[in-house]
């Protein structure tokens, strides 16, 4: 009890020789010292550029309605297979202006969670519109990737990327009964 009054009279005084000016610009930070966004499309792509240095060919698996392929596809394919992800390029330069960063401990799934959302309306010509990275708080090492894309006015494309083993892309059309349905899914695998 010796020890912890002391320490808290420290505390308590500190805390009231900060002016409110003081106070305030703690809370606000300059857009140039802002910590960066995740760089999720630099991860995308070496994820891609791993898979073909391990020469893997992945297996990819389309599904449309109750029907579904199966095809491998050359490391050569790995690309054009996820280039609807690789851009924008999602960084902090290009994209901070429109889009907001929410971090949080995730105890429910065990993953540091960083959220992305648009800040405003997004200009025409964006189609990313969210996109979520969930890092595993022991190793530090990304888990999972989500991504949005809103690819025409009643279609959206979601991207999950499991890493080091799968991703799927599911393309979802708004029905005009205001429902919504999976019009394709492709899984494509790479660890077996």
């Amino acid at each position: 009890m010796k020890i912890l009054l002391p320490v808290l009279s420290i505390v308590l005084l500190q805390s009231c020789t900060n002016s409110p000016k003081e106070k305030e610009k703690e809370k606000t930070v300059p857009v140039n010292e802002k910590e960066a966004f995740f760089p999720v499309s630099s991860y995308l792509k070496g994820q891609i550029v791993e898979i073909i240095q391990k020469g893997i060919n992945p297996i990819k698996y389309t599904t449309v309605k109750d029907h579904t392929d199966s095809i491998w596809l050359k490391t050569e394919e790995l690309n054009e297979a996820f280039k609807e992800f690789l851009h924008p390029e999602i960084d902090s330069a290009n994209l901070i202006t429109l889009f907001s960063e929410k971090k949080f401990m995730d105890r429910s799934i065990d993953a540091f969670t960083f959220t992305y959302d648009a800040i405003g309306k997004l200009p025409d010509s964006m189609t990313l519109s969210h996109w979520d990275v969930y890092v595993d708080p022991n190793t530090e090492n990304v888990k999972r990737i989500y991504m949005l894309k809103n690819i025409s006015p009643n279609k959206t494309l979601q991207l999950t990327w499991q890493s080091n083993k799968w991703c799927k892309l599911t393309t979802i059309v708004d029905l005009p009964n205001g429902t919504s349905a999976v019009e394709k899914e492709e899984r494509i695998t790479w660890n077996f």
